[in-house]
C-alpha cells in the first residue's frame, strides 16, 4: 500500500531520531534470509540493545541527511536492514559477525561509526571493540598500576628487612 507524504515524513522523522541516537550502523542485506532466521536476528538484537529496522532507502537517505551516517547513502541500495547500536559502538557489528557464522545469507553492506563509511571487510575490527565496563575496567586497571608499583616499591625496604631478620633469627635457632 503506498504511503502518503505525511507518512513519509513521520518515517524520516523517526529514523532521523534513531540514527542521531546512535553510534553505529551495519547494514546488511537480508533478502535470502527466511522468516524465521529474521525473527532470531530481531530476538537477539532486542538482547543486546541493537535496534533492528528495514526501510525504503530514500527514506533512510533523507533521514540520514545532516547526522553522522549521511556517508552511508551511497551504499544504501537494494533490500537492507539496518542495526543501530545505541550504547557499545560494537554491539551491532558482534550481532552481525555471529549472527553470520550461522547465516551467510546476511550479507554487510557497510557500516559507520562517527561519521566515517566503512566497508564490510572492517566488521571484524569494529565488532572486536571493547564493551563500556570493557574499557572502563581498563581504564582503571591502567590508571592503578602505577599505584601500585610506588606502594610496592615504598613497601619493599620493610619487607626485605623483615626477611633478613627472619632469615638471622632462624640461623640462631639452627645454630642453638
Amino acid at each position: 500500500m503506498p504511503m502518503n507524504l505525511e507518512q513519509k515524513k513521520e518515517i524520516v522523522s523517526q529514523l532521523n531520531t534513531l540514527a542521531n541516537d546512535a553510534i553505529c550502523v551495519v547494514a546488511a542485506d537480508y533478502c535470502r534470509l527466511n522468516v524465521a532466521d529474521i525473527t532470531d536476528l530481531r530476538n537477539k538484537a532486542r538482547a543486546k540493545n541493537v535496534t533492528t529496522r528495514v526501510y525504503r532507502n530514500t527514506l533512510a537517505r533523507r533521514a540520514f541527511a545532516d547526522t553522522s551516517f549521511e556517508c552511508l547513502s551511497e551504499s544504501l541500495t537494494g533490500q537492507l536492514m539496518l542495526f543501530f547500536a545505541k550504547e557499545e559502538p560494537g554491539a551491532a557489528a558482534k550481532l552481525v559477525q555471529e549472527f553470520s557464522k550461522d547465516n551467510e545469507e546476511l550479507e554487510v553492506r557497510a557500516l559507520a561509526m562517527d561519521g566515517v563509511l566503512l566497508g564490510p571487510d572492517q566488521l571484524k575490527a569494529v565488532a572486536s571493540l571493547p564493551t563500556r565496563d570493557e574499557a572502563l575496567a581498563t581504564v582503571a586497571r591502567l590508571s592503578l598500576a602505577p599505584v601500585t608499583q610506588l606502594v610496592r616499591t615504598i613497601n619493599e625496604p620493610a619487607a626485605q628487612l623483615a626477611r633478613v631478620l627472619a632469615a638471622v633469627r632462624d640461623k640462631k635457632q639452627n645454630e642453638s
